[in-house]
């Protein structure tokens, strides 16, 4: 069925988009924010019959669900799906692209009662979600489930004996049921699909590691004599056929013809105004993104509009449903209780209670991270607003689509946050609505992730030669050969075997490790948990954490027992840690020559260290004190990449030789905030670094590097696409209204020397000589 049709939530606005936007900007600020209004045209919807294979049993069950006649593009991918191709649906948000699998599923379950199915999805609450869904048909011996990591133990004995359809993440595929297959052999003899959700959302090193973990499941299933069809759904990505073979390594029918009907969008571009100067360097500083989508949610739900907020941090989650909260308690106390945030790190029963109270209509506002974004479905959304441009516009066109999924006009704000990119994008409309949408990047073979992941699958069942083409030929065999070397794997006649007694692991998140746990120290009450790659910068001894509106500090980080000690308190300043990161080339991987300037591609030792932390006054965010912090470096290999710049051609374009620094850190910054531009990464996937000379290239260089061990493919993106993304960069610095640089284009807020020093005029000239010697 269209995915979300058993959770109707019944809007009680009744203005018309055009009218919420009219009222949104009449109460704004003395210069109008609105940069760009597009209209996206209402779209009918083109049926067909159902196919003549599909039992009557399972469409009068969808028939009763409200699904009387299917979507052409539903029926294009069940189809490909039940002859028994791999497929991808790679259509439109809220264009049911649930039934393009559920149809084929439900009909081999009913047919053949020995035959299983698994679902596969990033997050627990979509699983959840569709679960429900399949439940809710009523189809007698279907024994849907799910296994996550909030199964109870016993539930999870159950499922492994009884169900036939299992809703689970690739995480639990990797952690307990790959590990375990032998208990769950009689499941896997009889597996006929595997279904792939939001595939779209396994990119970088997390989707290299989907891939292994997938290309694992599929050779335990041969080896109980199963061959699965894959059908894996996504929002729109170029390239879709592509993307899903190198997820799954299976040839893939793509459908992309989106059939389903749809609401008008009007969709709104939203630049805060520059402000006063801030405290640190005299730069203007924009209003923040997420204090006017504050105010934008507050109008919102006054008006009666049923509103989602989107915003990039959990921090930012909670800080925007305090505020509407707090600002609906002035004017209208009984909305305030109707506005929550929802994040990932919440504990099991907190999520379940807000996704409660989503379903049911209870709240009005909801202040989401990407965790909703595949999270759960509801409908009858008046309007989305996205604090910041969420780094790829697959994200943007999931999330803004959230809004009119029960065929209602909506209405959409992008609200920019001080970025390059956002910069850039509000000024450059074509950039969102005249270009398609980026390919997913991941690399299977990356050596960082092939090399747990063969550990893994070599404890599962002894590896052979059939499987090295497997999981990617030449470079897995490589990997294999330094796996023998390091005494991890064994060869014999037969293969390579596992040559420990203990289980290998491999963190396919890319975390960096266990997560840190966050304890209130005076009742031992967990409050939530923090990936350990953020935890340095975000529980460090001193930090504020808040959990669902409740501010807490941070007394103790106890890094061997992965744990963060906090009270509750509510001071009038925030955080931000400083670190310090040193970049050397460990092995050039491609270099190109154009004159003075020389740009390449490289493998490279990345050392950070947290060194000490800010403490910002609210709102206005002046520094108040630095406190230095006695954390370990963390080390990275990873791939760059770079450019280099002859001085003296510095020179003559105008730049004086002690501005070197200053021109080269502020393009640095510039660059990183653009490269989402080329490749689907999100600036906080990425780092860099600039010196006016680096000891491994003698000139003034610039690093832009991958933030994920062994690389995610982003830094290969900015190579290949260097002229247009260096052009972007160079065109948001001019575009920006400041006169010295601010957030907007050169400033960076997870730069470790505290943005200083930094050259606007000068870093135009650098990428205006760089552009002019590379190829156009």
């Amino acid at each position: 069925m269209p995915r979300g049709s058993l959770i109707r939530v019944t809007a009680i606005g009744s203005r018309s988009p055009a009218e919420l936007l009219a009222g949104l900007r009449g109460r704004r600020h003395a210069t109008d924010p609105v940069t760009h209004v597009e209209h996206l045209a209402a779209r009918q919807g083109t049926y067909v019959d159902w196919p003549a294979w599909a039992p009557a049993e399972v469409v009068d069950a969808f028939v009763r669900a409200g699904v009387r006649r299917p979507w052409a593009h539903q029926i294009a991918a069940a189809q490909s799906a039940w002859d028994g191709d791999s497929v991808i649906i790679a259509t439109g948000t809220a264009s049911g692209k649930s039934l393009a699998y559920q149809l084929p599923v439900l009909t081999k379950l009913l047919a053949d009662p020995r035959a299983t199915a698994l679902y596969l999805t990033p997050t627990k609450a979509l699983a959840a979600d569709q679960l429900r869904a399949i439940t809710g048909l009523e189809l007698p011996g279907v024994r849907a489930a799910g296994y996550d990591g909030d199964t109870p133990t016993d539930e999870r004995d159950w499922v492994r004996a009884h169900s036939r359809f299992v809703f689970s993440n690739p995480d639990m595929i990797h952690r307990s049921l790959l590990p375990g297959h032998t208990r769950w052999q009689s499941f896997l003899r009889r597996l006929t699909f595997v279904v792939v959700d939001e595939c779209h959302s396994y990119r970088g090193v997390f989707g290299s590691h989907v891939a292994a973990v997938l290309r694992r499941l599929r050779r335990v299933c041969a080896r109980y004599g199963s061959e699965p069809v894959f059908i894996c759904a996504s929002a729109t990505v170029s390239e879709p056929a592509v993307s899903a073979q190198r997820l799954t390594g299976l040839p893939a029918v793509a459908v992309t013809d989106d059939a389903s009907p749809r609401g008008a969008t009007t969709f709104v571009l939203w630049e805060p105004p520059l402000g006063a100067a801030d405290g640190e360097n005299g730069a203007p500083v924009r209003r923040a993104a997420v204090a006017e989508v504050s105010d934008l949610l507050t109008d919102l739900v006054l008006a009666g509009s049923r509103t989602l907020a989107f915003v990039r941090s959990r921090r930012s989650a909670e800080m925007v449903a305090m505020s509407t909260q707090r600002s609906l308690s002035e004017v209208a106390p009984e909305l305030a209780g109707k506005v929550a945030a929802y994040r990932a790190g919440y504990l099991s029963d907190e999520r379940r209670a807000i996704e409660r109270a989503l379903r049911s209509g209870e709240l009005l506002g909801v202040a989401a991270t990407n965790a909703l974004e595949l999270g759960v479905d509801v409908t009858g959304l008046d309007a989305v607003l996205l604090a910041g441009y969420p780094g790829r516009l697959a994200s943007l066109w999931q999330q803004a689509g959230r809004a009119g999924r029960a065929g209602r006009d909506a209405l959409a704000v992008l609200v920019a946050r001080d970025d390059p990119l956002d910069t850039y994008l509000v000024h450059h409309p074509e950039a969102i609505f005249g270009r398609p949408v980026e390919a997913t990047v991941l690399d299977p073979t990356n050596p960082y992730v092939l090399g747990p992941q063969l550990c893994c699958a070599a404890a599962e069942l002894p590896l052979t030669k059939a499987d090295v083409e497997l999981f990617g030929g030449d470079p897995a065999e490589h990997v294999l050969a330094a796996l023998v070397e390091a005494g991890l794997l064994r060869t014999r006649p037969t293969g390579w075997y596992w040559t420990s007694r203990q289980r290998p692991d491999a963190d396919i998140r890319g975390t960096g490790g266990e997560p840190v746990v966050v304890v209130e120290a005076g009742t031992g009450r967990l409050l939530g948990t923090v990936d350990a790659g953020a935890s340095h910068s975000t529980v460090h001894q001193g930090a504020v954490y808040i959990h669902r509106g409740e501010v807490y500090l941070v007394d103790e980080f106890d890094l061997e027992e992965s744990t963060a000690l906090v009270h509750a308190e509510d001071p009038d300043w925030t955080t931000h840690a400083r670190d310090i990161t040193d970049v050397a080339m460990v092995e050039k991987l491609v270099e190109s020559e154009y004159g003075p300037v020389t740009l390449g591609l490289a493998i490279v030792d990345v050392t950070s260290q947290v060194v000490s932390y800010l403490r910002r006054r609210l709102p206005g965010g002046e520094v108040l004190d630095e406190t230095p912090l006695d954390l370990p470096e963390r080390q990275l290999r990873t791939v760059a990449v770079y450019y280099t710049v002859d001085p003296a051609a510095m020179t003559a374009a105008g730049l004086v030789e002690r501005h070197f620094p200053g021109a080269l850190h502020a393009a640095e910054h510039a660059a990183i905030g653009l490269l989402p531009l080329v490749a689907s990464c999100d600036r906080w996937d990425i780092g860099g670094l600039s010196t006016a000379a680096h000891p491994d290239t003698g000139l003034p260089t610039v690093f832009v590097y991958d933030g994920h061990q062994g690389g995610a493919g982003f830094a290969e993106r900015g190579y290949t696409a260097a002229e247009h993304w260096l052009r972007a960069t160079r065109e948001a610095i001019l575009s920006c209204g400041c006169d010295v640089g601010c957030p907007s284009c050169v400033q960076s807020p997870k730069c470790g020397n505290g943005n200083e020093p930094l050259d606007k005029a000068g870093a135009v000239a650098l990428l205006t000589l760089i552009l002019d010697a590379l190829p156009g």
